[in-house]
């Protein structure tokens, strides 16, 4: 056999016997970009990244134990000798964790809240560094909780005030008249004008007719959609009398009242997803508030407390007079969802809502490289599977905050959280957290591997960022050798240094290093600034969701001349999967294909990216090219 015939036959035998990888990878390279934490002049994150076109959750799980996180489906890691914030990997392991004081106070104000039997005009609602759940209030702190808090069940406009419901509102009735046409429920001759909808004064608004609705909006689309059909059929001249009976007909099925009733039947689900019921009234389609009808309706799904947890008693649905529910769905875009993110990102990050798109906000929170992994009822699946979530919170049926998460072979990992700005009081950052990690607690009993939670990065030189601390016993991951090292052990450390090989100090003369003294600390500083970040485990997804990239990856290469590159030589990277359109073959399979030096400008992307996400995984996720 020629060489030419014995290299096409082996990359033919590579290419059949790794067709079968889940992983494909496109390399960015390096990136400079400016740093969300520090944000002071001069200042500059450097990360590796990578685009995830595919991602196999036991790929994720490595990459995350190598300092990769992902926002959407870009995958980046810091280069943590060069950026400016160094950002550590952080995790606990869910069955050790015992809740601080600070921890078990935030379960039990919601369970008060829960229950009915919360002051709100108490300090501890704004300042919870009081220790004193029960302290008196003076007449300024009383009027400042009143100004911060509002009813559960107020009136909707507010919940509202900041959001685009109404031309959202608009949108899915134009679809439902759209609907309405295919079906041939309405003629398709015609163009039919815009919906427009209105929001009721509270002067004006009727209760529905048992008095357990209040009337909040109100279209009156029917009207002009009736108003056009008979301006249509003035001009038509009708040749036969039955073809006038059917005129007639028509005309008496396209009434005002009869086009509102079929346009509610098919805007029943958008009704339901706002927490609203519609129905048409004389002609007009109104949508209600339905508080009354979820206080009914609404069931309970909360599992039973861990021991740790049961001094709050949120099992008891006898003592609730509001309900608390959980739900946990596969990552999806939810108008209900984007609606709250919004209010979220405008509101506590002061975002403007220019800025607060649809399509960003996909990027970001619900596109997602994972592949799901179905549960297979054998002690290696949990019951929900393997993937990228969204964990609801309801309150009385009403959305208050979403949880984005991973559920991973070995964790779950927390990636971002946004909640109601209006039940701020509720800590609902560190109330979701400790949900997060009872809920790995309660699932090792369905995947004993399923042992960790994941924080996202902690970055001891970010003082916003030290909260994550509260959350003990954790540990970082040591940025050169991938062990993990516990927190407590190397905090004094890091407060001399921002960025440290953290296993070399793990030990000192075979004895563990002294716990830091900064335990005051970090509960102060995990008050104030939860208010603002509000758990938000991965402000650094929050940065990194669209990057502004001042430098190309061979500029930075050429400006950091001491960011050494492994030589050619170091390592064989001929087991590299490469992926050419729908083919994958083994780098070694295709060297030859290469100059000399478009091999070496090959070699070197290729001995960065094993660098980067070990050896290991590099044989085994697909390298794309094209």
């Amino acid at each position: 056999m020629s060489e030419k015939k014995k290299m096409k036959s082996e990359a033919s035998s590579s290419s059949n016997s790794n067709n079968s990888a889940d992983s494909e990878v496109v390399d960015v390279g390096l990136r400079r970009s400016s740093c969300g934490y520090c944000k002071s002049g001069g200042s500059s994150s450097i990360s590796h990244g990578l685009w995830a076109r595919s991602l196999a959750v036991d790929d994720y799980q490595a990459l995350l134990d190598r300092g990769w996180r992902r926002s959407g489906c870009f995958l980046y890691k810091p280069e943590m000798e060069k950026t400016c914030c160094p950002s550590y990997t952080i995790r606990l392991k869910a069955s050790d964790f015992g809740p601080s004081k600070e921890q078990r106070r935030v379960l039990k104000r919601m369970q008060r809240f829960l229950d009915g039997t919360l002051d709100k005009s108490s300090d501890h609602l704004l300042d919870a560094t009081d220790t004193s759940s029960d302290s008196q209030t003076t007449t300024s702190s009383q009027s400042r909780s009143l100004a911060a808090t509002k009813s559960l069940t107020g009136n909707l406009e507010e919940k509202y005030k900041t959001e685009p419901l109404i031309p959202h509102m608009e949108s899915e009735i134009d679809k439902a008249v759209h609907v309405c046409i295919e079906s041939g429920e309405l003629s398709s001759d015609f163009q039919f004008p815009k919906a427009s909808l209105k929001k009721v004064a509270p002067a004006k608004r009727k209760l529905s007719t048992d008095g357990s609705e209040d009337l909040l909006f109100t279209s009156s689309i029917s009207f002009q959609i009736a108003a056009t059909l008979r301006r249509q059929r003035k001009d038509v001249e009708h040749e036969k009398s039955s073809e006038l009976g059917a005129g007639e007909r028509g005309q008496a099925a396209d009434t005002p009242k009869v086009i509102a009733k079929k346009l509610a039947t098919h805007l029943n689900c958008l009704a339901e997803s706002l927490g609203l019921l519609v129905r048409a009234c004389n002609g007009h389609i109104n949508f209600y508030s339905s508080e009354s009808r979820v206080e009914k309706d609404a069931t309970v799904s909360n599992h039973n407390e861990s021991k740790k947890f049961s001094s709050t008693a949120l099992e008891n649905p006898e003592l609730k007079r509001r309900r608390f529910e959980v739900r946990l769905k596969g990552s999806s875009f939810d108008p209900e969802e984007y609606s709250l993110y919004r209010r979220y990102q405008i509101r506590v990050h002061n975002d403007s809502p220019d800025e607060v798109t649809e399509s960003s906000y996909r990027r970001f929170l619900v596109d997602t490289p994972l592949i799901f992994v179905p549960p297979s009822g054998d002690l290696t699946v949990p019951p929900c599977g393997f993937g990228s979530f969204h964990q609801q919170y309801l309150i009385d049926g009403r959305l208050v905050a979403v949880g984005v998460i991973d559920i991973l072979p070995k964790c779950l990992s927390s990636k971002y959280l946004f909640w109601d700005p209006d039940l701020a009081f509720l800590s609902l950052g560190k109330y979701s957290a400790l949900q997060e990690i009872r809920w790995v607690t309660q699932n090792q009993v369905y995947c004993p591997s399923l042992q960790y939670y994941y924080l996202g990065y902690y970055i001891h030189s970010c003082s916003k960022m030290r909260y994550k601390a509260a959350y003990r016993p954790s540990e970082l991951l040591c940025p050169l050798r991938y062990q993990w090292v516990p927190l407590d052990v190397v905090k004094p450390l890091l407060d001399r240094k921002p960025y440290m090989v953290l296993s070399d100090f793990a030990t000192q003369n075979g004895e563990p290093l002294p716990p830091s003294t900064l335990e005051n600390c970090e509960e102060q500083n995990d008050e104030q600034h939860f208010h603002r970040s509000n758990d938000i485990f991965v402000g650094e997804d929050e940065e990194m969701d669209e990057f502004n990239y001042e430098d190309s990856d061979d500029e930075l290469l050429a400006e950091n001349s001491d960011i050494q590159l492994p030589n050619v030589e170091d390592r064989d990277v001929g087991s590299i999967l490469i992926g050419l359109k729908e083919v994958h073959l083994r780098y070694k399979d295709l060297r030859q294909a290469f100059g000399s030096s478009e091999r070496r400008y090959m070699e070197t992307q290729l001995h960065r990216y094993m660098r980067a996400v070990g050896a290991e995984l590099s044989e085994r996720m697909v390298y794309s090219l094209s």
